[in-house]
């Protein structure tokens, strides 16, 4: 019977940046955990990144400030980095590598699992069939987030994206079923730092919540590590203890940027805007670790929220996302009132699959289909009064933009501190339509309207 002993490695090549190159090493693999030994008896941390024949890099999870290549020791554990799991994760405010900034205890489980961890396998992978109840009027009714889906949310610079998504992760449920929200926050500064844990505060106190905050003058490795570790802890949250878990990852951009650096470190070719040629595949490995498995009944949903630079939607970090994910809700300087979301820009595309008859409410979707076609013909409209005045216009067209400004009042326009009742959310919804002439409402059947139009002929 043989057994593996841990070897010490005293062959530091080279110091790069961040990186630790060692030589002479041997049944070294990628993403393997060390130990790194400074001469002074302090010990830190690192993964390995990459291996070729007798040399390994080591990506420092710490800085790298008194390391000398002469006096340093590196010892591999022999498997990947691990973390514990369990409901232990719940309540606690840790860094992005996991270690507690609460004052607490180390965490605890009664198991571990590799932070890498696996995309689900889709031949055991269950439809979303459900809804995730957000509180957010605007999300709730026109683009509802589906237990087990990846929805992204995409923000021009400037906007308050992380506002919202610590709303969501604040009000989000599943009405009555066990929840759980994990919330992965990557290069935050302290100040957004301090606005997320206050928003989250009351949350976190339940012990319904698990945050993770990695600030801007963290390693990059870090960076890399904390939607990975978020995901970890979801799965067994999920899978093992039978919770609906919502994982949401802001900001994504930051993690893209961390991975560009590390790419640039190891000298690697650069593909579109310097970002590494496996962009995809990464943002991949992670947006597809969400879902439900057949037979149990928990569940993982995936909100990754990510700033948009200079406004692009064709940047390559919202240009991959949005190929993986099920659709996008747009944050937009043109809608003026918070939360910002454009809803003509804006799809969730297992919507029809969550909401509706026995889910929500039956004329749930139809609901929908009718104000986001009533916005669209408003927006026509609005454009032709730009040409050739309102006052041109014809009374139908008048109603539109009335019902256009009353949607925007009414439904999208909401405090960051409000949550919504999907009752009080359809409720808003019926107002915004009873606008327009029960002619003009094609897409709800008479039953819908005989219950809820309030508007007169």
């Amino acid at each position: 019977m043989s057994t593996w002993a841990p070897v010490e490695y005293t062959g530091v090549a080279e110091l790069r940046g961040p990186l630790v190159i060692v030589r002479g090493v041997r049944n070294v693999g990628w993403d393997e955990y060390a130990t790194i030994m400074l001469e002074s008896g302090e010990r830190r941390h690192g993964l390995v990144l990459d291996v070729d024949r007798d040399l390994a890099v080591v990506q420092v999870l710490e800085s790298t400030g008194g390391l000398g290549a002469e006096t340093t020791r590196v010892t591999f554990a022999g498997s990947p980095l691990r973390v514990p799991v369990g409901a232990g994760w719940q309540g606690r405010v840790c860094n992005g590598r996991g270690r507690p900034l609460d004052g607490g205890p180390p965490i605890l489980g009664d198991d571990s699992a590799p932070v890498a961890g696996f995309p689900m396998n889709p031949t055991v992978r269950e439809p979303p069939t459900e809804p995730v109840i957000t509180g957010v009027s605007a999300i709730d009714a026109l683009t509802t987030l589906v237990r087990g889906q990846k929805l992204a949310v995409f923000a021009e610079g400037g906007l308050p994206h992380l506002e919202l998504a610590a709303q969501v992760a604040a009000q989000a449920h599943t009405g009555g079923e066990p929840f759980s929200v994990i919330f992965a926050a990557m290069g935050l500064t302290h100040g957004d730092a301090a606005t997320v844990r206050d928003i989250l505060e009351r949350r976190s106190s339940a012990a319904e919540l698990t945050l993770l905050l990695n600030l801007a003058g963290d390693p990059v490795i870090e960076r890399l590590l904390t939607p990975r570790i978020a995901l970890t802890v979801a799965e067994h949250l999920a899978f093992v203890l039978r919770r609906h878990v919502l994982v949401v990852l802001a900001d994504m951009t930051s993690y893209c940027e961390a991975l560009r650096e590390v790419s640039a470190a190891r000298g690697e070719i650069p593909a579109r805007r310097a970002y590494p040629g496996y962009l995809y595949s990464d943002l991949a490995s992670i947006y597809e670790r969400c879902g439900r498995i057949r037979g149990r009944p928990g569940s993982v949903t995936v909100l990754p929220v990510l700033s948009m630079p200079g406004g692009d939607i064709t940047h390559p970090v919202p240009d991959l996302t949005g190929y993986i994910t099920e659709g996008q809700i747009l944050l937009s300087r043109e809608v003026p009132s918070y939360p910002h979301i454009d809803p003509l820009s804006s799809l969730s595309r297992m919507m029809r699959a969550g909401a509706g008859e026995g889910r929500t409410r039956p004329e749930h979707l139809d609901l929908a289909a009718q104000i986001l076609a009533g916005l669209s013909r408003a927006r026509q409209a609005g454009e032709l009064a730009d040409l050739v005045g309102e006052s041109a216009l014809t009374r139908t067209d008048r109603r539109y933009l009335a019902m256009a400004q009353a949607f925007l009042v009414g439904l999208l326009a909401q405090r960051p501190d409000e949550a919504r009742t999907l009752a009080d959310t359809f409720d808003r919804a019926w107002q915004v339509v009873s606008v327009l002439p029960r002619s003009e409402l094609s897409m709800l059947g008479e039953q819908a309207l005989e219950a809820g139009y309030r508007g007169q002929e």
